[in-house]
């Protein structure tokens, strides 16, 4: 990790941000402004968070959901105990893991599937840009398996001419697909979301 970069990172309104409010991610911003915009939790909702590590988006999440919602918090690191969030480490491609997610569900089924997952960057941008569409995949397979009916997805992409394919097929099963940036994305991140409602 280069000096300047972790200077760069210090003097980040997002980051200073987050370690004012107890957040333990900048990317905790990105959640509030996409609920802001396209009003995605309310009090008492089921909530799955794939990728969750370090956790900021479970504990943005779990903060709207209120005490009588549930977050589900996944990811193959392990993650810091949150106050009020269910965590499972494990490799959300796994059968097993899949099974702890319907056993932590109880016979219900989320309203809401999270995902700001991104690959491992290798330096190549076609492959990272491959791969996170793949993790993309994932998530909308999550949807299928775990979500209701109306149920809402927002996922996270690096943009790239895969992109597209995987907007249609969200299309495919939701009634509403929008892209959006959020304003705590950095400004040299390629990556952007796609928030998808209604769930088919």
């Amino acid at each position: 990790m280069s000096k300047s970069w972790t200077m760069d990172r210090k003097k980040d309104y997002y980051y200073k941000m987050a370690k004012e409010d107890n957040y333990r991610s900048r990317a905790a911003y990105k959640l509030f402004q996409m609920d802001e915009r396209f009003k995605l939790f309310r009090p008492g909702d089921c909530v799955i968070d794939l990728g969750a590590n370090p956790g900021g988006w479970s504990q943005v999440a779990s903060e709207l959901v209120g005490e009588s919602g549930m977050v589900i918090s996944l990811d193959i690191k392990p993650i810091e105990p949150i106050p009020g969030v269910k965590i499972l480490k494990g490799d959300a491609r796994s059968i097993l893991t899949k099974s702890q997610v319907k056993e932590l569900l109880a016979g219900k089924k989320a309203y809401i599937i999270l995902s700001d997952m991104a690959p491992n960057i290798s330096g190549n941008y076609s492959m990272d840009h491959a791969r996170s569409i793949e993790l993309a995949e994932m998530s909308l397979e999550y949807a299928k398996l775990f979500l209701k009916p109306g149920g809402s997805l927002a996922v996270k992409v690096f943009d790239g001419d895969m992109a597209r394919d995987f907007f249609i097929k969200l299309q495919k099963n939701f009634r509403t697909v929008k892209r959006y940036n959020p304003k705590a994305s950095r400004k040299s991140s390629s990556e952007i979301y796609y928030v998808a409602k209604g769930f088919k």
